[in-house]
């Protein structure tokens, strides 16, 4: 890839993103990344609902277009790749974004490649959260261990190189995300549940004795599996002792920090060991979930004293939730790989590529 632009679109879940990125050869830069959420919608339902997402994403998309191209200076002419999220995510809400990419693709007659969402929130790894540009290669250094942390997965993902994924754990029922906002339900906190529950976790004092005690799934099994469903269900049970106790403020604070803590416990505890027998150079940690403080933190920490050769990455916060911006960088690495035949290939994916809900990274 010479002087090119990436044009990358990311509609796997409720927010719509659009993103321009400009490669030449030496760097990636970022010159947009538009994000269009849908969370006041939402959050009167309690959650996302897929085909109100999908018409919303519709409305949206075009608007994130043409913002997204004016912001960068540049038209549609000049794109020269386009990438998409296929999967995994919402049917519908998938569904707009690569309809979208491969009707743009079909009208200018460009290469077109659909992305994992994982992969995507991977390499968000790689943008530097000052320059916006991509960093230097080997500041990253293989083999990696992940730990992918959002709504809809948990999993620990050993990379030796670019684009080779193995998953050596993830939560066999709720997702860590899935966890937080299904505990924020419990506790009438609102939805998205996962800031609502950290704020809550922050405002409880420590100086006072923690007189709930929750279960830390799995802890004990020989495996890097997560199972986060009876946590949740732990919550529950405790806020039905004493239903009057979720008025008391103090009180849902003290659940909140205590169920917050519980899951970072068991996040960190499979992370340290899956690290201990794969050995890798460099941790990082990909999702939404990973916006939360405290998780960043206490790993960190945790890596500094048990583990201090290996390289702890923190990505940006402000590209932890989905972006198109991470879809563009990893279209840019899988772009690099690909041979000149598989390149032409791509020009025929407007009429070839398809979405997959489940879609495997």
């Amino acid at each position: 890839m010479s002087s090119e632009y990436i044009l990358a679109i990311e509609t796997s879940c409720d927010d719509t993103a659009i993103a321009v990125l400009h490669s030449d050869n030496k760097c990636l830069k970022i010159l947009s990344n538009k994000v269009s959420s849908q969370t006041e919608i939402h959050a009167q339902w309690g959650g996302i609902v897929p085909n109100l997402a999908a018409r919303e994403h519709v409305k949206n998309i075009p608007i994130l277009l043409s913002s997204a191209l004016s912001e960068a200076k540049t038209s549609l002419e000049k794109i020269n790749l386009i990438a998409v999220t296929n999967g995994p995510g919402l049917i519908p809400a998938l569904l707009v974004g690569t309809n979208f990419a491969k009707t743009l693709a079909y009208v200018l007659k460009k290469p077109l490649i659909g992305i994992n969402h994982i992969e995507g929130h991977i390499y968000a790894n790689w943008i530097d959260k000052t320059t916006g540009e991509i960093q230097n290669l080997d500041d990253i250094q293989f083999p990696l261990l992940c730990l992918l942390v959002s709504g809809g997965h948990t999993q620990l993902i050993l990379m030796k190189d670019h684009l080779q994924y193995e998953i050596i754990g993830q939560t066999l029922d709720d997702a860590v995300g899935e966890a937080f906002d299904k505990t924020a339900r419990i506790l009438n906190l609102g939805y998205p549940g996962g800031p609502a529950v950290a704020q809550q976790a922050a405002n409880f004092k420590t100086n006072l004795e923690n007189k709930i005690s929750l279960p830390r799934p799995m802890l004990k099994s020989p495996d890097f599996n997560f199972s986060f469903s009876g946590l949740k269900t732990a919550t529950l049970y405790e806020t039905k002792k004493n239903p009057q106790s979720l008025k008391d403020s103090s009180y849902v604070a003290m659940i909140c920090h205590e169920f917050q803590q519980a899951a970072i416990d068991v996040l960190i505890f499979k992370t340290l060991k899956a690290a201990q027998k794969f050995n890798p150079q460099t941790i990082l940690l990909a999702g939404g979930v990973s916006a939360n403080l405290q998780l960043r933190k206490q790993l960190g920490e945790a890596i500094e004293k048990k583990l201090p050769l290996i390289a702890y990455h923190l990505l940006p916060v402000s590209l932890t939730g989905d972006n198109a911006a991470m879809i563009g960088a990893a279209a840019y690495f899988r772009w690099q790989k690909m041979t000149t035949a598989e390149k032409a290939q791509t020009k025929n994916n407007w009429k070839k590529l398809s979405t997959n809900a489940n879609l495997k990274i």
